[in-house]
């Protein structure tokens, strides 16, 4: 029943997206974020509804009566060049081909239907269904999973979408730390009573399923974004002080097991996971310095990385005999050790260019009587899962993550969106007289 549920609700967006093809970019996001097919148990958990979700939208897409040409900022030449860099770097990449090569069309699928949506999505409205497409997609897992940590006291993990980046508990944790400022967000759009209400249940069970997934890099993340949350919240005292009751409520219901893991980061020296990661991090940075330009390309986790730049120590040993791999567990160093300095500092750059650009729009949208009450709010949501992100993200190999880059493509479509609203500010004020009027 769920399977031909599904189906026919992707077949529904699919007859949407032929008619207006932007509504291939909200399936889209929803299908790679939420992975809606792995949660069932029949004929629907193999077909391959992202594939359709692009072949559809592509086939639909010179079909576009509102569409827009593509935004050229030193955002997008950032973002275009880092693209542009990881095709150089799997050329050199020391993987075996074929997992380059896989991992190579996953990370350029991402980029390009980011591509089509900056192109598709126009309309203020547009944007707005695609901020909570994106965000109810991780946001129902954040719903289901804080049930469950109520219902089992948190002494079992939450984990995220099955079968996608996020499906991990640590993966899960920092997608939904990202998601939790758009929550707020909508909470401040709706106009009706009960949504406003549902809500703030969602944004309080997101906070303890965050906090079920015993994830120590999500309790720092949102830590952090709790801090920002509530500096860049419509009422930063009386919000801030909601989130610090919310969190210590949390916290204190977690159990003695939560509480113990958590001590173990002020313990790190002693705790075999932390030494891991130290010593990955070791490699990948061997890697880079002797291949500053390239890195070690796509899938540094590949053995033939290690061989040449792990340290030979007691570490080494452990995992000669193990004959495992071990990923990179943060961006930082993961775009590092597969793309070289230059990857990485591409990848920093472009989300500090977001970052700065999202309170330039935040700035010029406040002067737009249309869209004071809800694009600077945006982006200033947008800033703060960002640093969820930088934070969670220090401590997993979450680089390709498509959630961030939807933060970049609110910026970029806000800016659009802006831009043209403040060019017709004028106009409406000449046609209409000084008493409001008609001239």
């Amino acid at each position: 029943m769920r399977d031909l549920a599904l189906v026919l609700m992707f077949a529904a967006m699919m007859i949407m997206t032929l008619r207006k093809p932007v509504f291939g970019t909200y399936t889209w996001a929803w299908v790679s974020l939420m992975n809606p097919h792995q949660l069932c148990y029949g004929f629907a958990v193999s077909l391959p509804f992202a594939m359709l979700t692009v072949l559809v939208t592509l086939v639909a897409f010179p079909t576009a009566k509102i569409r827009q040409p593509f935004p050229v900022t030193s955002i997008t030449i950032v973002w275009l060049l880092m693209v542009f860099w990881m095709g150089v770097t799997s050329l050199f990449a020391m993987a075996p081909t074929d997992w380059v090569q896989e991992r190579w069309v996953f990370v350029m699928k991402i980029q390009f239907m980011l591509l089509i949506t900056l192109l598709l999505v126009v309309e203020k409205q547009q944007l707005f269904l695609l901020v909570v497409v994106v965000t109810l997609s991780i946001a129902f897992f954040g719903v289901k999973g804080g049930i469950f940590t109520l219902l089992t006291g948190g002494s079992n993990r939450v984990s995220g979408p099955p079968g996608g980046m996020l499906a991990g508990n640590n993966e899960a944790a920092v997608g939904l730390v990202m998601v939790t400022p758009f929550l707020y967000w909508m909470r401040m759009q709706a106009t009706v009573k009960w949504q406003r209400t549902a809500l703030m249940a969602a944004l309080v069970l997101t906070v303890f399923a965050i906090l079920g997934t015993q994830s120590r890099g999500a309790l720092l993340a949102v830590l952090a974004m709790s801090l920002f949350l509530g500096l860049k919240s419509r009422y930063p005292v009386r919000f801030t002080l909601g989130l610090v009751v919310v969190l210590a409520l949390a916290i204190a219901f977690m159990p003695d097991s939560w509480t113990s893991r958590m001590e173990t980061i002020g313990t790190y020296q002693e705790d075999t996971s932390a030494q891991s990661r130290l010593w990955v991090w070791n490699t990948l940075w061997n890697a880079a310095v002797d291949r500053p330009f390239v890195g070690a390309g796509f899938c540094a986790e590949a053995i033939e990385v290690y061989i040449k730049y792990a340290p030979r120590d007691d570490r080494w040993a452990a995992f000669s005999s193990l004959h495992t791999t071990w990923v990179a567990h943060s961006i930082y160093f993961q775009m590092l050790g597969e793309h070289g300095f230059v990857g990485f500092g591409l990848f920093v750059t472009l989300w500090l260019l977001v970052w700065r650009r999202a309170t330039t729009v935040a700035k010029a949208a406040s002067k737009v009587p249309d869209l004071a009450d809800s694009i600077p709010l945006l982006m200033s949501m947008t800033q703060v899962s960002l640093i969820g992100y930088a934070v969670g993200g220090a401590f997993l190999s979450l680089a390709y993550l498509d959630l961030p880059f939807y933060l970049m493509a609110y910026v970029l479509l806000s800016e659009n969106i802006v831009k043209r609203a403040s060019k017709a500010a004028p106009q409406r004020a000449v046609a209409l007289g000084p008493t409001g009027a008609p001239a």
